[in-house]
């Protein structure tokens, strides 16, 4: 089920227009309800109140109360007058509180309870409400006089009053017409309003037009690329803070002159030229720029022009990374350093004289060599991993290094929506910072130990060096783009992309340092990604 955030704005309006229509014909149904049950309780209230009159003003009731043996002759007469009437039941009692007529057979000639109707018994007529065995209704007393205007019986008079249920399905047919007919009305007229803001707001949702104005409003100022643009008269009229910092714009620049500006700008050519131009390098001050530059056109018009742009030096390094490029390079260095190194082993032992041991020596190197490949081929099903650490242990031997790949490293298959670009990165990046830790390291000997494991919900990636340590106050900044404890020339751009191939990748990162210990940083990412994380990376 949709979040009520998510529904569709013509939706929300036809679901809080039949709201409110539903909300006010009912409130509307039981106002006229309510009224028409208190004019039916008055109606029979009115009518008891009659009948009782009627009744007791009857010569022949007078008479038959008066009669000792005048029951029959009552019974007759008040069943003559209740059909006349249409009252529920008449019954007419004697001073002594006998009753002389009934609707039930049997309880003629037996006794009334006077308290009940003490006021009916002092000549006074009134009307109350009670609840009797017929159920709830009104009941009205009148007092019999005779010809001597003495009191000689009472005569009552009841009606049940009408239930809700009964009035509500006596007005059933009325009540659902007339509320299908408003309802189906207002849902029409509230589903034609809603299509009309909906034309007029281009088809958008809400929160899609709240979300487009935000991304809109920020997007010079997030985004990684330079953004800048110009009017027709060379005015800047749009320039986000990347822009700023690659151009080292300060101050007001929107409205400015460009070329006041930007002294060696060639977005103004992009006017006179009237088409774009893509993928061009130059030089802006000591900064080398690869360019997009394309006219704004408004009505066929040329009304100014756009370029986006970025750092050249800093594309070729993110290129580099990405593809992985810089690790291969570096892996095939050290291999080449270190087949250079043994043949220079197997010449001298040749100059020597000493062929048996050459040509030992070859084959346990071509041994070795095998073993390892037969290993981590065996364990790491994917070439480019493979590739990637036989390398990083060629460059560890280099280096002075044990680089030590955990027994239990297993890699067969990679986790939803991440290539093998990504673990290159992750993997060579973990293992070159964790050469870089050794470095300084002469009091012992040189440690990296790799560990590779993954089951049905997780891969985990472990690397492990006893280097000199990450001090405690910055080990929350090494993921930050551009931190960097190398020399001077590095950009601190690997853990940045490590960290957040993790982050689109919804896994998590931990890091565990001892200064002059050594460093432990632990990568886990799920097999399958979360919906909230697609969704997110899809925004």
């Amino acid at each position: 089920m949709l979040h009520l955030d998510n529904w569709p704005i013509r939706r929300k309006i036809t679901l809080l227009a039949f709201g409110i229509v539903l909300f006010t014909l009912l409130m509307g149904t039981m106002i006229l309800i309510g009224k028409i049950a208190s004019v039916k309780v008055e109606e029979v209230s009115q009518r008891s109140l009659l009948t009782a009159k009627v009744t007791a003003q009857m010569p022949e009731v007078k008479l038959a109360v008066e009669m000792p043996e005048g029951a029959k002759r009552m019974q007759l007469l008040v069943e003559q007058v209740r059909d006349i009437y249409g009252v529920d039941y008449i019954v007419v009692v004697d001073m002594d509180g006998k009753r002389m007529s009934h609707p039930l057979q049997n309880r003629i000639g037996t006794l009334f309870d006077t308290t009940e109707a003490m006021p009916a018994f002092a000549e006074h007529i009134y009307i109350e409400r009670v609840k009797g065995d017929l159920g709830e209704g009104v009941r009205a007393y009148a007092p019999i006089m005779n010809a001597e205007h003495q009191q000689v019986g009472v005569v009552m008079v009841g009606n049940t009053v009408p239930k809700l249920s009964a009035i509500i399905a006596d007005m059933g047919k009325e009540m659902g017409i007339i509320l299908s007919l408003t309802l189906t009305f207002g849902i029409v007229c509230a589903y034609l309003l809603a299509s009309h803001i909906k034309q007029q707001t281009f088809h958008l949702e809400p929160q899609e037009l709240a979300r487009t104005l935000d991304e809109r409003t920020a997007v010079f100022h997030a985004i990684h690329e330079g953004v800048i643009a110009i009017d027709e008269h060379e005015r800047i009229t749009v320039i986000n803070e990347a822009a700023r910092r690659m151009l080292k714009v300060e101050g007001k620049a929107i409205g400015e002159n460009i070329r006041e500006v930007i002294p060696d700008t060639r977005l103004p050519e992009i006017i006179e030229l009237g088409r774009p131009l893509y993928n061009k390098q130059f030089y802006i001050g000591d900064t080398l720029l690869l360019s997009n530059r394309m006219p704004i056109k408004v009505k066929g018009k040329t009304s100014g022009a756009l370029a986006i742009f970025q750092d050249k030096t800093e594309v070729t390094q993110l290129a580099e990374e990405l593809t992985g490029v810089k690790a291969f390079v570096d892996a095939l260095r050290a291999k080449n350093h270190e087949h250079s190194n043994k043949l220079h082993t197997i010449a001298g032992l040749i100059q020597l004289g000493k062929e048996q041991e050459a040509l030992r020596y070859i084959f346990q190197l071509d041994e070795e060599q095998e073993n390892v490949a037969h290993y981590i081929g065996g364990r790491i099903q994917d070439v480019n991993l493979s590739g990637l650490l036989i390398g990083k242990i060629s460059r560890a031997k280099e280096l002075d290094i044990l680089l030590q790949i955990d027994s239990y490293s297993e890699f067969q298959l990679y986790p939803e929506g991440m290539t093998y670009h990504d673990l290159v990165i992750i993997i060579g990046n973990l293992i070159e910072n964790a050469f870089d830790g050794l470095v300084e390291v002469n009091d012992r000997d040189k440690r990296v130990d790799v560990s590779i494991v993954q089951d049905d919900s997780y891969l985990i990636v472990e690397v492990e060096d006893n280097g000199v340590g990450i001090p405690e106050e910055i080990q929350r900044q090494i993921f930050t783009k551009g931190f960097s404890t190398k020399q001077k020339g590095e950009r601190g751009i690997g853990l940045y992309l490590v960290s957040s191939i993790i982050e689109r990748s919804g896994g998590e990162i931990e890091v565990e340092s001892t200064l002059g210990y050594g460093t432990w940083v632990r990568v886990k990412v799920p097999m399958e990604r979360k919906e909230d994380d697609k969704r997110e990376q899809n925004d």
